[in-house]
Parts: structure tokens; C-alpha cells; sequence
């Protein structure tokens, strides 16, 4: 049996697997849904506009060191590809398998900012208006969600290649938003790698709730 550990994308928490973690229990599977630092309600100003890349894949590492897990499975959605990448890079052989879901796939150099379309950027600049260090979550969409630490977004990724050695690595193209999906050149270029496997789901961006059952099927 695999052990999942669920990474969530931008202004969301573990809760945005809901629906797709008793799936996997179910099959047998251990499973670990982060909410990672800036994003957890009980977070104080300080802890938000402190939080960026880094300090969310070490929420992950943490993880691994506190349940001393090996060959994981990390799933990120959304920004939480930048996460899932960072901290594989980072975790000494102990990550076996990536699932991009909907989600950004960087390259050295790359952050989140620079890696979307000016659309996002936008809604990134017009949602840390208020505070200046966290993005308010754009209208409608789960009352869940949260200000996002901005530095996060921004703050470029440094990988030293250890993540190229993962043994599996696969990406999930939500097709049922073509229209605003900031991943559609992402796909053609990881289709012509040979080193992922890339699925198409045919739902909207936030697939675990549109489909937890297909979501599940993929991973399992």
C-alpha cells in the first residue's frame, strides 16, 4: 500500500481533499492532507507575511521526518506542485512517486509568478492590495479558503536536479477550463518528455471536488 502525502493549492487547506482521503483509506492507503503554514485559521500577521516557498516545503519535510515516512507519494494541486517539487528536491531519496495535479511543474529559476499568465499575476497583484503580504482569495469558491502569504507565490524555487531522480513523476491536465487554465503549454512540454507521464482529466481545476472518484482511480 502507498502513503499519500496531500499538498493543497493556493488559499486552500487539507480540507480541499475532503473528499478524495477516505477514498484512498478506504483502499488500504495511508494518507497525510497538509494545510500549510499561513493558511491554518489559528495563523497570527507575522505568521503569514513570513511564510513563502521555502517554509511550505518544509512543511512537508517536517512531515516525512515526524512520521519517518519513505517512498511517499507526494500529490500537489495547483501552486502546490512548486511545494511538492521543492521538497522532493530536498528529501534525500525519500519521495518515490509526484502527482502535479492541475499544477505547476517548475524548472529551476521558476516561481509561481513566473510561471503563470499575466491573468494570475493580476488577480495577484489586485489581491495582496490590502495587506501588501497576502492574497485575498478571488470571489466565490469555498468560505474556507484564506489569505495567501504572497511571498509564496513570488519567491523563485532552487533545485539542485535530486528531484529529475524521482522515480515516478506524472502530471494531470484538467481540460474542462480551457480557457483560463494557466497549463496548457505546460502539458505540450511535459507530453514530450519522456521522464512523465502526463493524464487528462476532463474537470475543472479543483478536480478532487468535481471528481474525487477519478482523482482516486489516478492515484491508486
Amino acid at each position: 500500500m502507498a502513503t499519500f502525502v496531500l499538498v493543497p493549492g493556493g488559499w486552500h487547506g487539507s480540507w480541499s481533499f475532503e473528499a478524495v482521503v477516505p477514498l484512498l483509506e478506504r483502499a488500504g492507503h495511508t494518507v497525510h492532507a497538509l494545510t500549510l503554514t499561513g493558511l491554518r485559521p489559528d495563523d497570527d500577521e507575522a505568521t503569514v507575511a513570513a511564510a513563502n516557498l521555502d517554509t511550505h516545503a518544509d512543511d512537508v519535510l517536517r512531515l516525512l521526518d515526524r512520521a519517518r515516512l519513505t517512498g511517499a507519494t507526494l500529490v500537489g494541486h495547483s501552486y502546490g506542485g512548486m511545494v511538492i517539487a521543492a521538497a522532493a528536491d530536498r528529501a534525500r531519496g525519500r519521495v518515490s512517486r509526484l502527482v502535479h495535479l492541475d499544477a505547476y511543474v517548475p524548472r529551476d529559476g521558476e516561481s509561481c509568478w513566473s510561471a503563470t499568465t499575466e491573468r494570475y499575476r493580476q488577480a495577484f497583484i489586485t489581491g495582496a492590495a490590502t495587506t501588501g503580504y497576502s492574497v485575498l482569495p478571488p470571489a466565490g469558491g469555498d468560505p474556507r479558503r484564506r489569505p495567501h502569504p504572497l511571498a509564496s507565490f513570488t519567491q523563485t524555487i532552487r533545485l539542485t536536479g535530486a528531484v529529475d531522480q524521482v522515480p515516478r513523476r506524472e502530471f494531470v491536465y484538467c481540460s474542462g477550463w480551457e480557457d483560463r487554465t494557466p497549463f496548457t503549454a505546460l502539458r505540450t512540454r511535459l507530453q514530450a518528455d519522456p521522464d512523465w507521464h502526463v493524464h487528462d482529466l476532463p474537470t475543472g481545476h479543483n478536480a478532487m471536488r468535481e471528481a474525487p472518484d477519478a482523482v482516486a482511480a489516478l492515484l491508486t
